[in-house]
């Protein structure tokens, strides 16, 4: 019963925006940490961004300045706001929380084309 949804996920041109969204189903996740996770063909997940229960954040360095995460507790909603993309940021991006078990979205795919 406890969902994790994404979406906003789609076709973009290099250079452009796109922001994700991760609506959470069944629990409150105000004292949980959440993640951004992506795949790209052919590579292992890995580890996109993250934000603490308190705020704090992590990204990694090649989406460091260029995304950012939030989260707002009273819509149970996570974002990711991408920017400046590119070519490498193609993948499924996946939705993620610890409360204290992993629970994972379904993922959205995100296409940038050059």
């Amino acid at each position: 019963q406890v969902q994790l949804v994404e979406s906003g996920g789609g076709s973009v041109q290099a250079g452009g925006s796109l922001k994700l969204s991760c609506a959470a189903h069944g629990y409150s996740f105000s004292r949980c940490g959440m993640y951004w996770f992506r795949q790209a063909p052919g590579k292992e997940r890995e580890l996109v961004s993250s934000i603490s229960s308190a705020g704090s954040t992590y990204y990694r360095d090649s989406v460091r300045g260029r995304f950012t995460i939030s989260r707002d507790n009273a819509k149970n909603t996570l974002y990711l706001q991408m920017n400046s993309l590119n070519s490498e940021d193609t993948a499924v991006y996946y939705c993620a929380a610890d409360c204290p078990y992993r629970y994972w979205g379904q993922g959205t795919q995100v296409t940038v084309s050059s």
